[in-house]
């Protein structure tokens, strides 16, 4: 499996700064990252000015502009008119994978068109960094609430790479929706142990074992324990 480190608004502190070195095994200024700005043109409100802000680092949301050794764009919708031995060696030669934020239905259908999905559980050695709907992706499901573009088949099933699902922007000004009382009834009805991250929390999952980066608030939701899981949590050490 991938080494997994899903942001909710992306290096936001240093404590998210140090957990991807610490995946890397070496420093951002030695790996080679590409990028993918996909999600960043599905969601209704999407405009072309976002997925720019994304690839050129001009993003408060820090992922390109953290110092990288080179930074590629791998764009999804472009990938089913490459050669695929192509564009898997890009992919297999880069040490990063950074995913934009955007609509995570219209993501994961790219992922699976272009085969990036099915190429994923190979990649052992490769760290991806999800930013909101690039972490979403990788969760079992949604929920209705995080339903934009709705994908040919329906319904609200991104890739299932991990097991729980992921309530990002937990009380942000910019998403007054997004507040604990919402976050309690989506867990509710999610059917997956699932987390509630504001924007200086990250998940960092390696072989299986999740643990929670965080220089500010989140909340823990599992139907099997304790439902009042609030936590303020502590920087990882």
């Amino acid at each position: 499996m991938m080494k997994l480190l899903l942001t909710d608004s992306g290096v936001k502190n240093a404590s998210i700064q140090d957990a991807l070195v610490g995946l890397l095994g070496k420093p951002v200024a030695e790996a080679d990252a590409l990028c993918i700005p996909t999600a960043g043109y599905g969601g209704p409100g999407a405009d072309p000015r976002g997925p720019w802000r994304f690839v050129s680092g001009r993003s408060e949301l820090h992922m390109t502009d953290l110092g990288w050794k080179s930074v590629g764009v791998l764009e999804l919708t472009a990938l089913p008119s490459i050669d695929r031995e192509r564009w898997v060696s890009w992919v297999e030669e880069a040490d990063v994978l950074l995913v934009n934020g955007g609509d995570p239905l219209y993501l994961a259908h790219w992922m699976r068109e272009s085969g990036l999905a099915a190429l994923l559980p190979s990649l052992h050695d490769t760290v991806y960094v999800g930013l909101s709907a690039g972490s979403m992706v990788m969760t079992p499901r949604v929920g209705e609430d995080f339903v934009g573009w709705r994908p040919p088949a329906g319904g609200d099933s991104t890739l299932g790479v991990v097991d729980f699902c992921i309530f990002p922007h937990l009380d942000h000004p910019a998403c007054p929706e997004n507040t604990s009382a919402a976050a309690e009834k989506w867990a509710a009805g999610i059917g997956h142990r699932s987390y509630a991250t504001d924007d200086q929390t990250a998940l960092m999952v390696v072989d299986g074992a999740v643990e929670v980066v965080s220089e500010g608030r989140w909340r823990h939701f599992d139907p099997d324990a304790d439902p009042d899981a609030d936590t303020d949590a502590a920087p990882r050490s």
